[in-house]
């Protein structure tokens, strides 16, 4: 898949449109159905979306993400879209909906097909939605392809939701919702060592501060190098002054500092608590463990 953080023409498109935040269940229906279209009808898919959320331009102040830029360009690829066009919301920002399919989309693209969610909008104190397009679609030459809204037990899938599911601890419900599991990618550092004096060592990781947090808690997780059960939070019985994802890998002993790993997230065990000794850490870990065998 190609990236692209600037217009550039690309004429006989199939385009998949909206922002994309944790390529979810209803997410996934949209691109799906441009590649599809591709596919059937022997041209490219490209996923047209936005380098920060509309929301930074508007409110100055970003919402937390489900994923990081890297992970969804993961994700979008995964589905088989052949470009991804990460554009500059502020530069389009003052477009009309007209301006915006007639002067962006049509001149830059002359889609064969677009491919929204039920709820999209677009243009200049939204005055573009779905309705638009689909109206809009024999003047410009286009089909439209309206995705309904996916639903998990009669609830619409939808980032917002999933951000307070994430927010709650609630992350089975989420990963559901998503289609995959909420993670997070990075270099493990050196934290304090104090774990590996009590039996367990852990692959330390900075938090990306752009996502959405997680509480404070313990949680079983899957790694790149094996199952294993993660702390985040503040480390109170250690006095910890920031905040750390600490990661221990079931039956694996190797120094990987430096590396990057994948840790994604399966289920909340337990918020984090200070406990009076190490002693009594030590036994509850143990205790949490079990709950992942």
């Amino acid at each position: 898949m190609q990236i692209f953080n600037e217009l550039s023409k690309n004429i006989g498109l199939s385009l998949a449109l909206g922002f994309f935040d944790g390529v979810h269940l209803g997410h996934r229906a949209v691109i799906q159905s441009a590649v599809n279209f591709a596919k059937q009808n022997n041209t490219k898919s490209a996923v047209i979306t936005f380098s920060d959320h509309p929301c930074c331009y508007f409110w100055g102040v970003c919402p937390k993400y489900i994923l990081t830029r890297k992970e969804r360009e993961k994700r979008i690829e995964a589905l088989g879209a052949d470009y991804l066009y990460e554009l500059d919301f502020a530069s389009i920002s003052g477009l009309t909906a007209e301006e915006y399919l007639r002067d962006i989309l049509v001149k830059y693209f002359k889609p064969l097909a677009i491919s929204t969610g039920w709820n999209h909008n677009f243009g200049y104190k939204k005055s573009g939605d779905v309705k638009f397009l689909a109206k809009n679609s024999k003047k410009y030459g286009y089909e439209y392809f309206e995705l309904p809204p996916q639903q998990i037990e009669k609830e619409i899938i939808s980032s917002t939701q999933i951000r307070k599911l994430l927010a709650n601890g609630n992350v089975e419900k989420a990963n559901t919702m998503l289609g995959q599991k909420f993670s997070i990618e990075g270099e493990v550092i050196k934290g304090n060592q104090i774990g590996r004096t009590i039996g367990f060592r852990t692959a330390n990781l900075v938090y990306p501060p752009e996502l959405i947090e997680l509480p404070y808690g313990v949680y079983s997780v899957e790694t790149t190098y094996g199952i294993g059960i993660a702390n985040f939070g503040m480390r109170p019985t250690i006095n910890g002054s920031n905040a750390v994802l600490e990661v221990h890998i079931l039956d694996f002993d190797k120094d990987i500092y430096g590396e990057d790993i994948r840790v994604e997230f399966n289920k909340m065990i337990r918020h984090e608590r200070k406990f009076p000794s190490l002693e009594e850490l030590k036994n509850q870990i143990n205790e949490d463990i079990k709950q992942i065998l």
